[in-house]
């Protein structure tokens, strides 16, 4: 396994990228803000097990296929483009409904499902593991594949701590908005538009 300093860098590096936002980090938001903390958190919970499916490709050398394959890439990143504008349009069709603080949009299931499905079918997480795993791996250990499967747990966990904040900070902002008339707004027009644009930026995603 990577010894204690590798391990050390490898978080602070993965922090640093993960602050960042991202699609990721936007739908993280939308949903917080759209239906609260529970929801968002449910969110966060399938984003990150569907980074760990991505951690498990890597550590099996899976990744591999999609960084040399262009149609192998372009077939996840389509799936995963139409799951994104389909949440869209639906969100945009969807009836508006009456609203209290103790009610949201979609279940605590659902937006765990959405939540793995992104992720999951975001080819650019593969790539991203297939060129930030091995700068930690050292090659002269024993097993490469338990030392990637551990670093990919390392990111899942900072993972879930700065999208949990990203979560707890977005839906700390719903109950303001619930006292006005913008939260039936933002669930419907705002969401549904974020979650097209997102699908129209996972189509664009290339092979770098």
């Amino acid at each position: 396994m990577p010894d204690v300093n590798s391990l050390i860098s490898f978080a602070i590096a993965s922090v640093a990228l993960l602050v960042i936002p991202g699609p990721a980090v936007i739908y993280i938001i939308n949903r917080s803000v759209a239906s609260g903390r529970s929801i968002g958190l449910a969110s966060v919970l399938g984003l990150e097990l569907g980074t760990f499916m991505h951690v498990l490709a890597a550590t099996v050398g899976l990744s591999a296929i999609l960084a040399t394959s262009q149609s192998a890439f372009n077939i996840v990143k389509y799936l995963g483009a139409s799951y994104l504008v389909l949440i869209g349009l639906r969100t945009i069709l969807r009836q508006p409904q009456t609203m209290n603080a103790a009610t949201g949009s979609i279940t605590k299931t659902q937006a765990f499902r959405q939540g793995f499905v992104i992720n999951t079918l975001n080819p650019k997480i593969a790539l991203f593991f297939l060129s930030f795993l091995p700068q930690f791996i050292d090659p002269n250990k024993a097993s490469n594949a338990l030392q990637s499967l551990l670093l990919g747990a390392v990111f899942v966990t900072c993972g879930f701590i700065t999208d949990g904040i990203y979560a707890l900070t977005a839906s700390s902002l719903r109950e303001t908005l619930l006292k006005g008339k913008a939260l039936p707004f933002i669930q419907r027009y705002v969401a549904g538009v974020v979650f097209v644009l997102l699908g129209v930026m996972a189509a664009s995603a290339k092979i770098s």
